[in-house]
């Protein structure tokens, strides 16, 4: 049997548990420059509010309705995320963390004594008690299953936040209510092929010829097919492959139009580019620095990009920041209204598999690397890092909303006043 538990509205939750005084209030919370919204609590979805859809649009009738309006706060929802999946972990004999707010357990041959229903209660009456966050709990004997049963917890029956498919009969009745595109794995596009071809519902999908469903789509939805018969066919990997190219780009939280502020946004992005390469044991042999303009303008267009090649590849911060400082100069334009800029490692070699040069005179200072990254791990990202991204960053990403970072800020500790 696999079971998956899911935060209800993880972001908007999380804001609420430092803070009981907005636990019956609707909350929403914003992506990065506050631009859209991205996590609404159960009582702001009452109120018809969508996700991602821009702010601005709404923002009046979010204030009519004494809605608590919240930047996002990653240092407090990567907390409570890893605190989540530690009270999980203890419920089974594997786990497998699928994204922030969503794992996998897998329980083998393993089954409760009070029964499934139960048993997901205790883990639904674990998490609340111990970090006030609010779970759903799907149990299905596949991956595929355990996500259709989270679905239904949350959204069919009584909305418990519940269920268990674990019989044809309760398999069937489940996915006669859900659509193909409400299955996993099936998306928009192929669900409207899949409906157009007579499969109106999630078990007219799951009845069909998987074979010919292979030759029409791909391997991956035959999978999911017999995935929803109770054939086991999804695997999750213990280790994750390594990433083949390394991002970290973002959109000022105001327009910049210096180059000084162009530099120090371009060296702050390559030294996250820096340190996700650490993670992984990688190194860069080439890296892509660009910067534009707002392509949503009426004017003032501007795009513009540049390569560099490092003599050997390297992780090293120091490296990739003096790179992006270079390449400042000449993505630079007088007179341009920044609005986005970015650093990519395109060419990234496994440090693992890395073949030394006998004459190698690389630069890089894996001890100081090593250092640093304590450092950041024990208190907190950015602790200590390269002083060319400056520290009165005008251009940081726009969060006027930010709560308090309660877990991670010894200024932001929640106190009690007796």
């Amino acid at each position: 049997m696999f079971a998956l538990v899911d935060a209800n509205g993880f972001y908007a939750s999380a804001e609420k548990v430092f803070d009981p005084s907005i636990r019956n209030k609707p909350v929403v919370v914003l992506t990065n420059n506050d631009g859209c919204i991205c996590a609404l609590c159960d009582i702001a979805k009452q109120l018809g509010v969508k996700k991602f859809g821009p702010y601005y649009k709404v923002q009046k009738f979010l204030e009519k309705h004494g809605a608590v309006v919240r930047s996002s706060n990653y240092e407090l929802y990567d907390y409570l995320s890893n605190r989540m999946m530690a009270v999980v972990a203890g419920f089974a004999p594997h786990q497998h963390v699928y994204s922030i707010d969503e794992c996998f357990l897998y329980f083998d041959n393993w089954q409760p004594q009070e029964g499934w229903y139960a048993y997901g209660e205790r883990i639904r009456k674990a998490v609340w008690e111990q970090l006030r966050l609010p779970v759903g709990v799907g149990f299905g004997l596949t991956p595929t299953l355990a996500k259709a049963a989270s679905h239904a917890g949350k959204r069919l029956g009584d909305k418990s936040g519940i269920a268990v498919l674990a019989d044809r009969t309760g398999i069937q009745s489940t996915l006669q209510q859900m659509t193909p595109q409400d299955v996993w794995g099936i998306g928009l596009r192929i669900g409207e092929k899949l409906e157009q071809s007579g499969m109106q519902t999630a078990w007219d999908f799951a009845c069909a010829d998987a074979k010919s469903i292979r030759k029409r789509f791909s391997v991956e939805i035959e999978r999911t097919i017999r995935e929803l018969n109770g054939i086991r066919c999804m695997e999750w990997e213990e280790y994750r492959p390594k990433k083949k190219q390394i991002y970290a780009t973002r959109a000022f939280g105001q327009p910049v139009s210096d180059i000084q502020s162009l530099r120090q946004a371009l060296c702050w992005h390559a030294e996250r580019v820096a340190e996700k390469l650490r993670r992984q044991n990688s190194s860069v042999k080439t890296l892509t620095l660009f910067a534009h303009a707002n392509p949503f303008a009426a004017s003032g267009h501007y795009h513009k990009a540049v390569q560099h090649q490092f003599a050997f590849a390297t992780a090293d911060s120091c490296q990739l920041v003096a790179a992006a400082s270079k390449a400042a100069d000449t993505l630079y334009c007088a007179g341009v209204q920044f609005h986005k800029c970015g650093v990519g490692a395109i060419e990234v070699q496994d440090d693992d598999v890395k073949q030394p040069d006998l004459f190698d005179e690389n630069p890089t200072n894996n001890k100081l690397m090593a250092c640093m990254d304590a450092i950041n791990a024990r208190y907190g990202s950015s602790t200590i890092g390269v002083a060319a991204k400056g520290e009165n960053q005008q251009w940081r990403m726009k969060r006027a909303y930010l709560s308090p970072r309660y877990t991670t800020n010894w200024q932001h500790i929640p106190q009690c006043k007796c």
